[in-house]
């Protein structure tokens, strides 16, 4: 056995199973910003005390990952609002433009693989589940502007989306009907590589579905 091995090996204790178990849902977005974690449903889905619990939140709650309010108690720590939009602002003009220089030589299997994940996206609005649409909705995007010739713009999207990942949050969560309405923005972003339409027209179409979740995003927190 490698020294690694045994360090792997090394039993847990129930503080740091529920400490990787609820960090596993909120990296994932099982667990969306401002889901409220309750220690006692918690502990029984583990099969533990509410002090194992209580422990990995505090640990959770120094890394910044979850915040304590008096009379609300824990909850997964809401996104930076202003470093979301910054970050969904550039990613809509890098993205749209790589998007438009993959059209033109785009080749039919991967488009055939973007229908694919569209049609599972479709599929997972009748028993919505947040977390499982977000990923495929990140496939689906990566398949589009993945074949991108421009190394440099592909840097650009990969690091938008990474951030996007990091800041942990989907408005798909706060807003399950913005499901539906990106399934279809996705069909006609489709329909424009089936036509071989105008680079330009589908830059700004990927462009403006991109803003859209964000002007969805920014209605929710301030109704």
């Amino acid at each position: 056995m490698t020294t690694g091995d045994a360090v792997n090996s090394t039993p847990k204790s129930k503080s740091q199973i529920a400490y990787h178990w609820i960090k596993a849902r909120i990296d994932d977005g099982t667990f969306s910003p401002g889901y409220r974690l309750v220690f006692g449903q918690i502990a029984q889905e583990l099969g533990v005390s509410t002090v194992p619990v209580r422990e990995a939140v505090r640990r959770l709650e120094a890394e910044g990952l979850v915040t304590y309010e008096h009379n609300i108690g824990a909850q997964v720590a809401m996104v930076d609002e202003s470093d979301y939009q910054h970050t969904m602002q550039t990613l809509a003009l890098v993205e749209g433009y790589a998007a438009a220089l993959a059209a033109p030589s785009l080749p039919g299997e991967v488009l055939d693989e973007a229908k694919g994940l569209n049609a599972q996206l479709t599929a997972c609005l009748d028993n919505f589940e947040p977390s499982r649409f977000t990923a495929l909705n990140r496939d689906f995007h990566r398949v589009l502007f993945g074949t991108c010739p421009n190394p440099q713009v592909l840097d650009l999207v990969n690091r938008g989306w990474n951030r996007l990942a990091g800041l942990r949050t989907s408005t798909f969560s706060f807003v399950p009907g913005r499901a539906h309405e990106s399934v279809q923005e996705h069909q006609k972003i489709l329909d424009l590589f089936d036509r071989s339409a105008p680079a330009g027209e589908i830059e700004l179409a990927v462009r403006e579905h991109r803003l859209t979740t964000l002007e969805t995003f920014l209605a929710w927190r301030h109704p």
